[in-house]
């Protein structure tokens, strides 16, 4: 009897002991926080020069016809969407190696994926092959940034496994990530706003040439391009070295699945799906305002000189302030902050349209939009932890999934953004755009107007209309975290009895 007082003695303590490590292994220093962060700025700086630039890069550089550089956009776009839960089941069978899992998928597509960016930004000599170029190196690119950023996205649920950790991880990743933005755009808008060649003034039979200042052009987007690759590979570099992968618990991983059978298990949970349709017409909304603001700035309000750092302003305004959407979420909730973030954006894309062409007033305007911008940015990342928490709590038994659940959501966002460039692009084909000109038809006019101002509020006014029925609140939140905390203390408990068994034998 004494015997067995004195293993359930040691028992306890064992368990508290393990209870103490587990905590401390949980915790994450400020530094292992920043090289987690780091790694996602090459997906937002590369996302933001091609987000801001490629359009008018292929109009106003490549020379592309508009229609042509609508089929590049979208299929680029719908490729790229496609590819993410593809690559997202390949994460999700990978074997565990003593980097991690999700790591290696990082480390082996850098190399590529710089090369395949710069070479985006080139233009061929031959003139027929170029729209062929531009679609292999764009698909090419996306491809193997997916190879990056889907075990990236998944990561977050490896680096700790207690919510509180993950939350404040993801908030330094969305400062980090915000910093890329300003980062891609500063580089890309700067070197190449440097290099701005004069317009071609619009008249009936006009066939003067400038390749001159094309070449010029040209060149400083090579410039920015490889300047953009070496900070893709430092990045990089950061996060491989400075994040340890933990391993997944001891319980064993559920049996792979299919194709359709990932689509069957994360469109069967409720929230999740909430959560992605919601998202899904905010993230559309802003994507919209991203690819076609430099137009918009160029030729709707007449600051071709100013429009990089007219973007600029709106990634500085969108990083200074995703600290106070950190704390705002943390203090009234990630619902509240949703509906309070996202339609803070509203009454400035008004203004920005409303008010004459003033270059004061758009900086202001462009300020304030930035506040809205970063709560966009901020926001799906640190809710898509809570639906995969809510998942293993209703299953238990099903594991190692995280990755499809977050290559999924990004593919639905991608998929729409390619619809979105794609039908922008062709309506300013249907307007009327001429390329470089130093003015543009009232159509193309009111279709910019349209395409950065109406169409983003009534997408927004739809996502958040579609996050009234996301049902996982601040109360549903804190459940589902008492309620894994005791499935890991349960593991826990089985893991110290087969400890003492197997002392005892």
């Amino acid at each position: 009897h004494s015997k067995g007082e004195g293993l359930h003695s040691r028992g306890g303590e064992y368990i508290r002991t393990q209870h103490i490590s587990r905590e401390q292994r949980d915790r994450l220093s400020i530094c292992n926080k920043l090289c987690y962060a780091v790694g996602g700025a090459p997906y937002q700086i590369t996302g933001c020069a091609l987000g801001f630039f490629l359009q008018i890069y292929l109009l106003d550089v490549a020379q592309l016809d508009p229609f042509y550089a609508s089929i590049i956009l979208f299929v680029g776009r719908a490729w790229d969407a496609v590819t993410d839960p593809i690559i997202g089941f390949m994460v999700s069978r990978s074997p565990w190696t003593r980097f991690g899992r999700m790591l290696p998928w990082i480390l082996f597509s850098t190399p590529l994926a710089v090369v395949s960016y710069f070479l985006i930004w080139y233009v061929p000599v031959i003139e027929n092959g170029k729209v062929i170029w531009y679609l292999v190196f764009y698909c090419l690119f996306q491809t193997l940034q997916t190879c990056f950023h889907v075990p990236y996205s998944a990561l977050t649920m490896f680096i700790s496994e207690d919510q509180k950790e993950r939350d404040s991880a993801t908030a330094y990743r969305m400062t980090v990530e915000v910093l890329g933005t300003v980062i891609g755009t500063a580089v890309q808008g700067q070197i190449v706003g440097m290099a701005n060649p004069p317009c071609i003034p619009v008249a009936p039979g006009n066939n003067v040439t400038t390749e001159d200042g094309t070449q010029t052009v040209k060149t400083a987007y090579m410039i920015a391009s490889g300047a953009i690759c070496s900070i893709y590979v430092l990045c990089a570099v950061v996060l491989f070295f400075g994040v340890k992968e933990k391993k997944e618990s001891s319980r064993p991983r559920s049996e792979l699945m299919s194709f359709w059978q990932g689509i069957g298990l994360v469109m069967g949970h409720g929230p999740y799906v909430r959560l992605v349709m919601g998202f899904l017409f905010t993230s559309l909304a802003f994507m919209l305002l991203e690819g076609n603001f430099a137009l918009f700035c160029c030729y709707t309000l007449g600051f071709r000189n100013d429009f990089q750092n007219i973007l600029l302003v709106i990634m500085l305004a969108a990083m200074l302030t995703i600290p106070f959407w950190q704390w705002f979420l943390t203090k009234f909730g990630k619902k509240n902050a949703v509906y309070i973030g996202t339609s803070s954006v509203i009454p400035f894309m008004i203004l920005v349209v409303c008010v004459k062409s003033n270059l004061i007033i758009t900086y202001m305007v462009s300020f304030a939009a930035g506040v809205g911008v970063a709560a966009a940015f901020l926001l799906p990342w640190s809710m898509l932890p809570d639906v995969v928490d809510d998942f293993q709590v209703q299953n238990p038994d099903s594991r190692g999934h995280e990755a499809i659940f977050y290559s999924f959501y990004v593919f639905f966002t991608k998929f729409a953004s390619g619809i979105s460039l794609g039908i922008s692009t062709l309506s300013l084909d249907f307007a009327g755009y001429m390329t470089r000109g130093c003015t543009q038809p009232e159509n193309v006019d009111i279709t910019l107007k349209v395409l950065v101002s109406a169409a983003p509020i009534g997408l927004i006014l739809i996502g958040l209309v579609l996050f009234r029925s996301y049902p996982i609140d601040e109360e549903r939140r804190q459940c589902n975290r008492k309620l894994l905390q005791e499935q890991r203390e349960n593991e826990v408990d089985s893991e110290t009895d087969s400890t003492e068994l197997t002392n005892m034998v």
